[in-house]
């Protein structure tokens, strides 16, 4: 007897972003009681960078409310109205700020999780203190010490940490990673939880679409998915795990 067809990932995939909203929201609860943790400590991250209005309109009518972007000239065409107009929305940017782009950060997100160099935490500081504004921060961490990847190296993280603290005034609430595309990433989500405990920090945002289960099994209290909500992105940038 000749066996079943198998479905395709397409025919099997939810068309909407309503629907796989659901679906992804339905993983992140399912990962969550599966290793004994309450579903509501874990955030899902939209990552919206590149999307069109129609995308992010969609998911926004589908309820999300936490959206990451990666550029802040890019992020302050796309949300500046928005944030105007509805203050349930949560901005955090996942992407590498350059200093000089400091203050307009400061002014528009409310969480940025990419502090990785001295130089920025001083212009954050200085950001900070000019527009009485204190967006939440996170320091991304390189955990696989690569070479062309940004972020503090796990080695170097305390004295960051301690200087960010002590001679920025600067309260950073967790850590952000990205692990090596070509290593398990759980081994890196490992490492990040025992740094952030090690430090007496409580939120650690990792895991994307293809690992943010395995995050939500070491810890992830913000996971960052985009492509399993979006689709692959259309944009010429190179491309993302998220």
């Amino acid at each position: 007897m000749p066996s079943s067809p198998v479905e395709s990932p397409a025919s099997i995939w939810p068309a909407s972003i309503a629907d796989r909203l659901a679906l992804i929201d339905g993983r992140i609860r399912a990962a969550a009681e599966a290793c004994g943790r309450d579903p509501a400590s874990v955030t899902l991250t939209v990552v919206s960078k590149t999307q069109g209005r129609e995308a992010i309109d969609a998911a926004l009518a589908a309820g999300a409310s936490v959206f990451g972007e990666n550029r802040v000239q890019e992020a302050q065409t796309r949300w500046t109205e928005e944030r105007a107009r509805s203050a349930d929305v949560e901005l955090r940017l996942i992407g590498a700020l350059q200093s000089n782009k400091a203050a307009d950060a400061v002014a528009l997100f409310d969480v940025i999780e990419t502090l990785d160099r001295d130089s920025l935490a001083r212009a954050l500081a200085t950001a900070i203190q000019k527009a009485g504004r204190s967006p939440r921060l996170l320091v991304q961490v390189n955990t696989g010490e690569e070479p062309q990847k940004a972020g503090i190296i796990p080695r170097d993280l305390d004295a960051f940490l301690n200087s960010a603290r002590d001679d920025y005034g600067l309260s950073v609430e967790g850590l952000m990673a990205i692990p090596p595309v070509d290593e398990a990433a759980g081994l890196h989500f490992a490492l990040l939880a025992r740094l952030a405990e090690r430090n007496g920090l409580k939120v650690l945002s990792m895991g994307m679409s293809g690992d943010f289960e395995t995050a939500i099994r070491f810890g992830a209290t913000h996971v960052r998915v985009g492509s399993a909500i979006f689709g692959e992105r259309k944009s010429p940038e190179a491309p993302s795990r998220v």
